[in-house]
């Protein structure tokens, strides 16, 4: 006698490779996700630093503010009268980056300097957790050699 087919035992085993296969790979996406995040966050403040760069270059000064938080309605953009809401014309930024996760952006000006705080996920280019970036660079707390 003949039969062709899988037996249960075969067909659990398949079902349980496979559960684990999808499963290492969602959570392989998620790291992964998390990192895309993080590096956009650097990408999104360097772009700020050069938007105030240009904007410290014709005023001589950093717009005014303390914990502004920016990407909001109240800076979402940039221009000659500082941060504002979105619409500005001639800006330095027309469109101020928000946190690309559930954090923020938070931008303070005092004398002749600005700090623009945020956090990370994880570690890139050896920065983790919150970050801070001023007129001389990124640094974090845990910044490493």
């Amino acid at each position: 006698m003949n039969k062709k087919g899988f037996t249960l035992v075969e067909l659990l085993v398949v079902i349980a490779i496979i559960g684990l296969l999808s499963t290492l790979a969602v959570v392989a996406l998620g790291t992964t996700r998390a990192k895309a995040r993080d590096s956009k966050r650097l990408s999104d403040i360097k772009q700020v630093q050069t938007a105030l760069e240009m904007y410290y270059t014709d005023n001589s000064a950093y717009p005014e503010g303390s914990g502004i938080v920016l990407g909001s309605a109240d800076a979402a953009c940039l221009n000659a009268s500082g941060f504002g809401a979105a619409g500005c014309t001639s800006a330095y930024m027309g469109q101020v980056p928000a946190d690309p996760g559930t954090g923020s952006y938070t931008y303070t000006q005092s004398d002749s300097t600005y700090t623009i705080t945020g956090t990370l996920e994880g570690k890139v280019n050896n920065l983790e957790g919150t970050f801070t970036a001023t007129p001389s660079g990124i640094t974090s707390a845990t910044t490493t050699p």
